[in-house]
Parts: C-alpha cells; sequence; structure tokens
C-alpha cells in the first residue's frame, strides 16, 4: 500500500506564495522518486484573507487539526496593524496546538557564506530548540493611563514545570542521539525565579540521561560564544524570547535567512506540527523572483523526517545544498537564478535520483530521530 500523508499547506504573505510553490514543486519531486504520497489542501490563511473576513486562526482549527502536517509559508503586511496576524494566528496556533518546541537547526553548509571570518561546516551544526507556548508569549500582560505621561505597561512572563519539563526531556532525547551535549541558556542572575525552575528542571532530568554532558550559558554571553565557537554546541534548550533572539542570530552565522529552516513540535502526537522557513513575509521583494526558497524546502526536509520518509529528508536537504553552493549570492537579483527556477532545480535533481550524500555527510536526519512523541515522564 502506497503510504499517504495529509498535508494542510498555508503558503500565507509577501513571498510565502512563491516560496512554498518552490517547495511544492520539490515534494512533488520527493513523491515520485521515493514512493509516498500527500493529499494537500490549501488554506487561503494570511493578510488578505484577515482584511477580507476578519478570519484568524481559530476559524481555521478544526480543519488543521486534521492533517498530519502543517507546512507554513510566511505572513505579515503593512496594511495589518503588527501583532495581528502574529498573536491571533501564530502564536494562537502554537498554543492551541500545543506545538511546544520549536526546534532551529543552525547548520554551515559546504560553499555558503558566512559572515564569520574562518567559520568551517565542521565547526558549525547544531539545534536550538526554544519552548514554543509559554515564557513572554503567553499574551499578558495591561497598559493603565494610556497616552498620558503617566502610563504604565506590565507584560508578564509564564513559566511552568510541566512547560519546561517537555521541552527539556524532548532536548535531553535530541542531544542523546547526536553529541551528546545539551546547554541550558537563560539569564538566572537576573531573572531568578524563572532560571532557577529551568536549572531544577534540566538538573532532575539529566540523571534520566547519565551519558549527556550538560552545562549552563547566560543568554548574553551566548550571543558571544555562539558566533565565535559554535562548535561548542551541540543542543541549546532555552525559553521562548531567548530562543526567538539567538536562533535568529544562529541563522545569521549559517548565512541569513533565507537558508535558515524550523520545526514547531507538537509532542504527545495530538495535533499536528507545523515546518516553516523563519524569514518573514518581505513584502518589498514579493514578486520579484529574488526571494531564495531555500529555507522553505528545507523545512519541506524537516516534514518529511517528520512523517518517516527519511530517503526523501535526506534527498531533499542534499540536493538544496547543493544548488545553494552553485549560487553567487544567497538573496537578490545577484543569486543568478530566479526563485520559481531555484526551485525547480532543486526538484529535478531529487527526481533524477542526482544527489551528492558527500555534500551532506551529518544530515538534518541527527535532528529528524528525535521528531517523535516524547516519552511518558517516570
Amino acid at each position: 500500500m502506497t503510504r499517504s500523508h495529509q498535508i494542510a499547506v498555508l503558503p500565507g504573505d509577501g513571498i510565502g506564495p512563491e516560496v512554498v510553490g518552490c517547495a511544492l514543486e520539490v515534494l512533488d519531486a520527493a513523491e515520485a522518486r521515493y514512493g509516498f504520497r500527500t493529499e494537500r489542501r490549501e488554506y487561503a490563511a494570511g493578510a488578505a484573507h484577515y482584511l477580507e473576513t476578519g478570519e484568524l486562526f481559530a476559524e481555521l482549527e478544526d480543519e488543521l487539526r486534521g492533517a498530519d502536517a502543517i507546512l507554513f509559508g510566511s505572513m505579515g503586511d503593512p496594511r495589518v496593524t503588527p501583532g495581528i496576524l502574529e498573536r491571533g494566528f501564530i502564536l494562537e496556533m502554537r498554543q492551541r496546538f500545543q506545538q511546544a518546541a520549536n526546534v532551529r537547526p543552525v547548520r554551515l553548509y559546504s560553499g555558503v557564506p558566512t559572515p564569520i571570518s574562518g567559520l568551517t561546516p565542521e565547526r558549525c551544526e547544531l539545534v536550538i530548540v526554544r519552548e514554543n507556548t509559554e515564557g513572554a508569549y503567553v499574551g499578558r500582560g495591561s497598559t493603565v493611563h494610556a497616552g498620558t505621561p503617566n502610563a504604565v505597561a506590565m507584560q508578564e512572563s509564564l513559566n511552568t514545570r510541566a512547560g519546561i519539563e517537555r521541552v527539556v526531556d524532548f532536548a535531553f532525547r535530541l542531544a542523546a542521539g547526536r553529541r551528546k551535549r545539551l546547554t541550558l541558556c537563560h539569564k538566572t542572575n537576573i531573572l531568578v525565579a524563572a532560571g532557577q525552575l529551568w536549572q531544577e528542571v534540566v538538573a532532575d532530568l539529566a540523571t534520566r540521561y547519565p551519558e549527556v554532558e550538560t552545562d549552563y550559558v547566560h543568554v548574553d554571553a551566548m550571543c558571544f560564544h555562539l558566533p565565535l565557537a559554535p562548535e561548542r554546541f551541540d543542543v541549546v534548550v532555552t525559553d521562548n524570547l531567548f530562543g526567538d533572539i539567538i536562533t535568529d542570530l544562529g541563522a545569521v552565522i549559517q548565512g541569513g535567512l533565507g537558508v535558515a529552516t524550523s520545526a514547531n513540535l507538537n509532542l504527545d502526537g495530538s495535533a499536528p506540527s507545523m515546518f516553516e522557513a523563519i524569514h518573514g513575509s518581505a513584502p518589498d521583494i514579493a514578486g520579484t523572483g529574488w526571494a531564495n526558497p531555500s529555507g522553505a524546502i528545507l523545512s519541506l526536509a524537516l516534514m518529511l523526517g517528520h512523517l518517516g520518509e527519511a530517503d526523501a529528508a535526506r534527498a531533499v536537504e542534499a540536493a538544496t545544498v547543493e544548488v545553494l553552493g552553485s549560487l553567487p549570492a544567497l538573496s537578490g537579483p545577484e543569486m543568478g537564478a530566479a526563485t520559481a527556477e531555484l526551485g525547480s532545480r532543486i526538484a529535478a535533481i531529487v527526481r533524477d535520483d542526482a544527489t551528492d550524500p558527500e555534500l551532506v555527510p551529518n544530515s538534518l536526519l541527527g535532528t529528524l530521530a528525535a521528531l517523535e512523541p516524547s516519552r511518558p515522564a517516570a
């Protein structure tokens, strides 16, 4: 029987439809080559749909819940007040679907330029695991005396042991399948209460994983060490806000937002996980063909691994790296090829089974191996 997967596709805004279109072309090639199929349904979520209907995530929740995975483009438009789409759709989906772990590989691929002098691919191959549903992003806060000189704004950060434990346990499992090193990144000398809870959870769970070495780095020190010595890190686990910041720093190190990828994982199988490139909607270049689709296509590789299509995931990653390494620039007209052409090049390599495994000696499957429902707590 042919393997089949239900995929919800959310192209979104700006360059989202362009890069997702490339990812779907590569998915077609992977299906033809590796003998599985997907049933896809596309949803018109995003700025234009919101402006026309006022609908956000709540109106799509029941339909999306039936998918095996979600492939997401980008969301954001100058016509929509900042925060409406981000909180009303993206954060709402993460929380309602309990996509507890945001997983972002930070890999410098062969042939991809980096602003860090002397950095080589062998030194830059880590994964940042960000708690994805709590912290400062729970949306709790208030303002009094707004619009006056006495305005006061309060913003809450929520940390629960249950929320921390599930993502730390996932990070330990991930580290156990990689180089067996886990680093907690926080700010325990200032955020004492939250930091202590995170440290307690890491210390408690470390007894279940005696083969994994643990250490701790302040978030400001992480911003120093990450670009200068990324080889120090294997798996980094951190809270929602700190993770949002240091993963963008990681993206710069690996060549820019256009080549970075992420997974938003539901860890108990109760709802679909979502896979997305980490760049924004970039409305200023939408329609120009200047967007690099690699981040979206590597997100497809993560999704395929999550769905159990390991061979296809390896091929998509390797084909993407081959094309990336041939580009004179990673974005803009200097790329030497338009967005759609790059997608077609990658799809052709996958379809013809012409990937070179030597380009990716440690596949993203080192990350994908842990993208499974977590085991029950002891």
